[in-house]
């Protein structure tokens, strides 16, 4: 019987982890996706989302946060995690495992400066993305589904509406991030069968007729 090597090179075990966030920001009634301008090779003068590597003794929640600001200056921002992407071809250097996140944000609320080895970012409408580089095109449809998703089960909207709204601020945010007219019954009645809201007993001031102030269940 032919004996099997059973020493492998240590290249085949070796093995980069990181964590890739998709940052979609609302404004002026459209979400748009925050992109980098990549400055090293490979894939340099693509633009991608904003990612790197998870470093020692930080976990994936702290690397996307550190990577986030160091790319982008972006903090303190909630991610919700999408999915892990292992295929072996992902990366033409080495053996890549990505974690990507997601993260809801109102654009104005922070400042995003080109940090590091970006030289350029900018907020892109999902109607007009140019081609990004590594897999991060598949990244962005799996993030997308995953916050609209998130959204009409979860009532998840990052920072999208203040901690009390009214049933119509929150219909008016999911006609805009679906991009379709809601029919308003039957909209107040799926959001409200959801259970995952509970009124404030408050009023919203200001406002003709005083619509009831709601809030998320924690």
């Amino acid at each position: 019987m032919k004996k099997i090597n059973s020493k492998v090179q240590p290249s085949a075990y070796e093995c980069t982890i990181t964590a890739d966030c998709a940052v979609f920001g609302f404004q002026n009634n459209e979400v748009k996706l925050l992109l980098v301008k990549r400055s090293i090779e490979p894939y340099k003068g693509y633009w991608m989302l904003p990612g790197g590597i998870m470093n020692e003794g930080c976990t994936l929640e702290e690397s996307v946060d550190q990577v986030l600001f160091d790319l982008t200056g972006l903090q303190n921002i909630h991610q919700n995690q999408v999915r892990i992407y292992s295929s072996v071809d992902r990366h033409p250097v080495k053996r890549v495992v990505t974690v990507c996140f997601y993260a809801l944000i109102k654009p104005e609320n922070h400042s995003i400066i080109a940090k590091n080895y970006v030289s350029e970012v900018m907020w892109c409408s999902l109607n007009d993305l140019p081609e990004l580089g590594f897999d991060h095109g598949n990244l962005v449809i799996d993030a997308w589904a995953k916050l609209r998703a998130n959204m009409e089960h979860n009532l998840t909207f990052g920072e999208l509406l203040p901690s009390k709204f009214t049933l119509k601020e929150l219909q008016d945010l999911f006609e805009s991030v679906l991009g379709q007219t809601l029919d308003r019954r039957n909209f107040r009645k799926r959001i409200l069968q959801l259970n995952l809201l509970e009124s404030t007993n408050e009023k919203k001031k200001g406002v003709k007729g005083g619509p009831e102030l709601y809030k998320v269940k924690r």
